[in-house]
This record gives structure tokens, C-alpha cells and sequence, in this order.
């Protein structure tokens, strides 16, 4: 398999060498030689910063992205929190959704002052139960 240097890792990545260097503290990835002072590591790793990365992106957090790896830096991803974490993400699309709304309504308002608009109270008393 071929071998990268961190810096090009980084370059690819597009992640610090101090970000890859945590990241090969907490265990997330490990190089697989040294070539001087610089860390090498397989290509296949490239694939698991990305996965770090979705996994980041979608909310887990890097502990959860830990758990999810096997000895080999790959994993059966767990369907059933992969489910629930897309739940949460439908559920915070809704709000900003709605929230979305609420600053446009705002903005373009007719009234005179926004809080004689029926509307923009009616969107104001959803967005505070938490609608």
C-alpha cells in the first residue's frame, strides 16, 4: 500500500498537521512509519479523515467517531444511530426552517412596526415553544 507524508495528508485533507497529529493521539488514526521526524501513513487513511469529517459534520462527536472505527480504522457503521442522528438533523431542518421564515417575515414586513403584524406575533408565539 502506499505510504503518504503527513504533510501531504494535510495538502489532501485539508486538515492541520496539528489536527492529524491529535487525531493520531486520541487514537482516531496511527501512522505506519516515520520517514525522518515526518509520519507516514497509509492511503486508506485519507478515506477515514473523510469519514471523521461526515461524522463531525453530522453532529457525533469525535469519541462517538472513535467508537465507530474497528482495529483496521474501518467499521460496519451503526445503522440504528446513523438513523437518529438523521432524526436530529430533519428536526434542526424544521426549526431553521421555520426560523428562516420567521427572520424573511421580518425583513419584508409591510406593517408599520412588526409588532402590529399578525403574522410576525403568530410566527413569534411558535418560535417560542420551541415550534
Amino acid at each position: 500500500m502506499k505510504m503518504i507524508d503527513i504533510g501531504e495528508v494535510a495538502q489532501r485533507s485539508g486538515l492541520a498537521p496539528s489536527t492529524l497529529r491529535y487525531y493520531e493521539e486520541i487514537g482516531l488514526i496511527k501512522p505506519v512509519a516515520r520517514h525522518g521526524l515526518r509520519r507516514q501513513y497509509e492511503s486508506d487513511t485519507l478515506d477515514q479523515l473523510a469519514l471523521i469529517s461526515l461524522g463531525k459534520a453530522a453532529g457525533f462527536s469525535l469519541t462517538e467517531v472513535s467508537n465507530m472505527f474497528g482495529r483496521d480504522g474501518f467499521s460496519d457503521l451503526p445503522r440504528d444511530a446513523l438513523h437518529e442522528r438523521a432524526n436530529i438533523l430533519d428536526s434542526q431542518i424544521r426549526r431553521l426552517t421555520a426560523l428562516s421564515s420567521l427572520v424573511r417575515h421580518v425583513a419584508d414586513c409591510p406593517a408599520e412596526t412588526h409588532m402590529d403584524c399578525p403574522k410576525f406575533r403568530k410566527l413569534m408565539r411558535l418560535a417560542a415553544k420551541g415550534q
